[in-house]
């Protein structure tokens, strides 16, 4: 019953462009979430993350757990096109990775401008989270989604292309010196 009030609190995040200011913030989010929901729903929200760990984390939410492996897969995805590429070797750890997340990868790869490789990816990224769209918009899986499409359309409103472009350059360089895989280092 909580997550019902939780929910019926909470502004659309449906229609919200790059340009439009959000209608909720992070932390207003979680001081709500805080409100209603029980110590078990809020230790899910707190790992919730747009990167990950590489190594899988039992969650109690499947939802949750879709969105890790679905993210997992695509960094690995990621890493396989960009070692290609550059014509080196790359583990994916014998997984099997869907072709149309491998045409995802290759098409970000090939983006020639790190802020629109960017911005594609989180289009990638939310559309593939709407596919784990809770039918039960009441569920505490829905608030899991709302969370995680939260944190999407605020780091979408953190692109800034100077400070990208040598992100991109510090990354690109770490991947030929065979650094650690993008996104793998802090978990965060």
């Amino acid at each position: 019953m909580a997550e019902y009030y939780l929910i019926s609190q909470l502004p659309s995040l449906d229609g919200v462009s790059e340009n439009m200011m959000l209608p909720i913030t992070e932390e207003r989010f979680l001081e709500l979430c805080n409100r209603f929901l029980g110590k078990k729903s809020q230790n899910e929200l707190a790992k919730l993350t747009l990167a990950p760990p590489k190594n899988y984390e039992k969650s109690s939410s499947a939802l949750v757990e879709a969105w890790n492996e679905g993210e997992r897969n695509l960094r690995l995805a990621l890493g396989k096109v960009r070692a290609d590429k550059m014509k080196k070797s790359f583990d994916i750890e014998n997984k099997s990775l869907p072709i149309g997340l491998i045409k995802a990868a290759s098409t970000a790869v090939e983006i020639e401008s790190p802020l629109e490789a960017e911005k594609f990816l989180n289009r990638y990224r939310l559309d593939f989270l709407e596919t784990l769209r809770p039918m039960d918009t009441f569920s505490e899986d829905f608030v899991f989604y709302y969370g995680l499409k939260l944190k999407l359309l605020v780091r979408a409103r953190q692109f800034d292309a100077d400070i990208g472009e040598t992100a991109y350059r510090n990354i690109y360089n770490s991947i030929l010196n065979g650094d650690k895989l993008e996104g793998y280092n802090d978990g965060k």
